[in-house]
């Protein structure tokens, strides 16, 4: 597809492995895993009490009382991505108010908000003591909502619900309105909350992860024991840029989001589909212009789940059967980041692209008749990573993939 190239001009990660980028590329090179117990989910009657252990911010020194009353837990982390992803591109208030920017952020849920709601109502049935806070950090639309309130953006403005794809759509989103010359930059990323009441629902299908002896050996992508998926969650945060606009003002550029690719199973709501992933993945290929062989790294969704898992290691031989591709699921250390986890896996492969290497596929010790065929880095590789591939899949069959590639420097 001709059009702008698009950019990527500044990060921001608030996460379970780190709340800054170098700390989270530390992180992801020595293999060290940001999962660990909460007590309370035990008391409120999880069935599996483990989770990405994801700090939570100060914002009183950073922001008025009034711009905090609205921030959900997840927009309260947007918020600190975000503005380590402006300052890294050099966007600034009087930017923001002089200037054109966009916000587009993948966040399918706000429960915390919701349930507050919903007591307070029972033990005093009067809504004008809610205040006016619990709106807007109730809806979905709650971090981009935000994000633009705050930093005064006045560009496009939505929310992308899209299960554990909406991070990754919203970036693919964000570089089709720049490669179409309709915005010149997006503050593009995915949230997610980590309170106890965030993740109740999904426990119930007992997909998580029972391993809660081990909390750091509990998420296993791809390895024949894995049990089920470890939440976690916190906030990533990508500034995309059109090239030419980046060079123009001087900008640093990290790396080129050069395509997307995208894809409904139309199957079961919880349903995997080899094929799916291999139509995302191609298209992203398509549009990027390359083929399995250009690529040096696979950011795979695997999450530890048992079908999930088979189903994307299938297309991914598929794919790159034969291929040099080294492919890892970040989620061993971190967990499976919900929303959040098609940005900050792009946040994590980016990180990998600037300081030439891949991260491992920790926890995995054993493979199965479908792993055992792919080219899985098991341990941290030094390589230099020029072209990456990042995938993810959530429920209702959405499939989402983008292609990064590093930029060469011109003389």
């Amino acid at each position: 597809m001709n059009g702008k190239r698009v950019v990527i001009t500044g990060m921001g990660i608030w996460s379970c492995i780190g709340t800054s980028l170098d700390e989270v590329a530390e992180s992801l090179r020595v293999g060290r895993c940001g999962i660990g117990n909460d007590p309370s989910r035990t008391v409120y009657g999880y069935q599996s009490d483990l989770t990405g252990i994801v700090p939570e911010p100060d914002l009183k020194p950073l922001l008025h009382r009034r711009l905090r009353t609205g921030l959900s837990q997840e927009a309260a982390f947007a918020y600190m991505a975000s503005r380590q992803a402006f300052a890294q591109a050099g966007i600034d208030e009087a930017y923001c108010l002089a200037h054109e920017i966009g916000v587009i952020f993948g966040n399918d849920s706000s429960a915390k908000a919701i349930i507050e709601t919903d007591r307070a109502l029972v033990q005093r049935p009067d809504t004008e003591l809610l205040g006016s806070g619990l709106i807007f950090q109730s809806m979905n639309s709650t971090v981009n909502m935000n994000m633009s309130s705050i930093f005064r953006l006045r560009g496009v403005n939505f929310s992308v619900s899209a299960a554990c794809a909406s991070g990754s759509h919203s970036v693919g989103l964000g570089y089709l309105l720049i490669k179409q010359g309709l915005q010149d930059v997006i503050l593009c990323g995915g949230a997610q909350e980590v309170n106890t009441f965030a993740m109740s629902s999904f426990d119930a299908l007992g997909t998580f992860s029972k391993r809660v002896g081990e909390p750091q050996k509990a998420s296993r992508p791809f390895d024949r024991d894995r049990d089920g998926l470890v939440p976690s969650g916190g906030a990533a945060a990508l500034v995309l840029e059109d090239y030419d606009h980046a060079v123009q003002r001087g900008a640093t550029i990290l790396a080129e989001v050069a395509g997307y690719g995208f894809s409904s199973n139309g199957g079961g709501i919880s349903e995997p589909s080899d094929d799916g992933s291999v139509i995302a993945m191609t298209r992203a290929m398509d549009a990027a212009g390359v083929t399995p062989a250009d690529i040096d790294y696979v950011s795979a969704h695997a999450t530890g789940t048992p079908q999930g898992d088979r189903f994307e290691a299938i297309a991914l031989d598929r794919l790159f059967h034969g291929q040099r591709a080294l492919i890892s699921s970040t989620k061993g250390m971190t967990g499976h980041e919900c929303w959040m986890s098609g940005a900050s896996e792009l946040v994590y492969s980016a990180l990998m692209m600037r300081d030439n290497f891949v991260a491992p596929n920790y926890n995995f010790e054993n493979p199965d008749e479908d792993t055992a065929k792919l080219n899985l880095a098991t341990k941290t590789v030094e390589i230099p990573v020029r072209t990456v591939l990042s995938n993810s899949f959530g429920f209702g069959g959405t499939n989402s993939a983008v292609v990064l590639k590093k930029l060469a420097v011109s003389s």
